[in-house]
């Protein structure tokens, strides 16, 4: 944006505030032209020009074409260079880490698949990590030296007090005391980590359903129960990283868990995760249960049931929507959040039939009444909040020209 009255700063700082609003607007749009940046920062022809030079000499834009099918002279049109800078992501869970590895404008352009091998990995877990990362690096034709910065991805999250994995037991050999600072020794990038379902939160901000919202609740419910709470247009995690174990949280027609970090279950959890779906569903009456891991199963059985919408299918329906609105009533009563987005397999695949149901039970239970969605980022949302995470420092640091 073009500086304003009363905007204190040096001449060099207002060139880069302009150059980043420039380069803002090429990642929104895409390609555009001298012109139109001009129009959409406020800037006059001539500084547009000299700002566009200024990028394309730092390596950040490059000259692309030229406009055609319009009257007048072709105008030349730029974009952000892909290759001004490289993030990656992983998506740690029992079963594998997914590695993916980004360009500066946000695209995918390599990734891999590391499988895990169960509860007692012979890898260490700095070894799965790299293997990961350089699988993904590879595949994206880059070296690992390329990367600017690294975001993981876990369940559970690293107390910050501690350096140390919480609420995350089934995540063998990730809780030793000194996998932050091995990994930092042996990895040439900055590396973060983050919750699994404060990622899905991210990816939903940038690029889905909570886009323009800065206060709301994602419930995310696939291999487990979790919620992320952004307030203020910021991630809340809490004092120790725990914000949003809402598996653990009691509520109403599930017994009392006590000391549930070591059983590894809760209130909450019991009576909505997706292994409560199966038991639901033979309970009802409902016919045909598949076989799978639970996660698949449970959406498989909220899938049929949505489309089917009758009989036992629509009682499940109704009695699960009961079930989760009883816990996000909690949820909603504390925070009073914008907008509840309803994310994982077992949430989603209920559409906007299951949707409507916990719409309309959440009405009865709260006084707050948020409106509900169904999150919109379905393929690998972990891995894509985690890329968003990454890029966001990332061209904040390379997209700084006034250094």
């Amino acid at each position: 944006m073009a500086a304003t009255a009363g905007t204190p700063g040096t001449p060099r700082v207002l060139r880069a505030m302009n150059d980043r609003a420039a380069l803002d607007l090429l990642l929104a749009h895409g390609q555009l032209s001298r012109t139109r940046i001009g129009k959409l920062t406020g800037l006059s022809k001539p500084t547009a020009s000299q700002l566009l030079a200024r990028l394309e000499s730092a390596g950040l834009v490059l000259a692309t074409g030229t406009t055609e099918g319009r009257p007048g002279p072709n105008a030349q049109l730029y974009e952000v260079n892909p290759a001004a800078a490289y993030a990656a992501g992983l998506d740690v869970t029992p079963e594998r880490v997914l590695a993916a590895v980004a360009d500066v404008t946000g695209r995918t352009i390599g990734r891999y698949e590391l499988p895990t091998p169960g509860r007692h990995p012979g890898i260490p877990v700095v070894q799965q990590v790299t293997d990961a990362l350089d699988g993904a690096v590879k595949a994206a034709g880059l070296a690992r030296a390329d990367v600017h910065r690294l975001v993981i991805g876990t369940p559970g999250a690293f107390d910050p007090n501690t350096g140390r994995l919480r609420y995350a037991s089934h995540l063998p050999g990730w809780h030793t005391p000194a996998l932050l600072d091995e990994l930092a020794a042996t990895l040439p990038m900055p590396v973060e980590y983050e919750n699994d379902v404060n990622l899905v939160a991210v990816a939903e901000q940038r690029l889905g359903a909570a886009r323009g919202h800065g206060d709301f609740v994602l419930l995310w419910n696939e291999g487990g129960l979790g919620a992320a709470l952004v307030l203020g247009g910021r991630l809340h995690r809490g004092w120790t990283g725990g914000a949003g174990e809402v598996g653990f949280l009691p509520v109403p027609g599930t017994p009392l868990v006590r000391q549930v970090t070591k059983a590894n279950s809760g209130g909450y959890q019991e009576l909505a995760g997706s292994q409560a779906i199966p038991k639901l569903a033979r309970r009802l009456g409902v016919e045909e249960i598949p076989s799978g891991p639970y996660a698949e199963v449970a959406a498989a059985i909220v899938a049929r049931a949505a489309e089917a919408d009758d009989g036992p299918h629509r009682r499940l329906l109704e009695t699960y929507a009961t079930h989760l609105a009883t816990g996000l009533a909690s949820l909603v009563s504390v925070l009073d959040p914008e907008l509840v987005v309803l994310s994982g397999a077992s949430l989603t695949a209920g559409g906007e039939t299951l949707r409507a149901l916990v719409q309309a039970e959440l009405e009865e239970l709260a006084a707050s009444r948020p409106r509900l969605v169904v999150g919109d980022v379905h393929e690998h949302p972990v891995l894509r909040g985690a890329l968003e995470s990454a890029l966001a420092t990332t061209r904040d640091e390379v997209f700084d020209t006034s250094r």
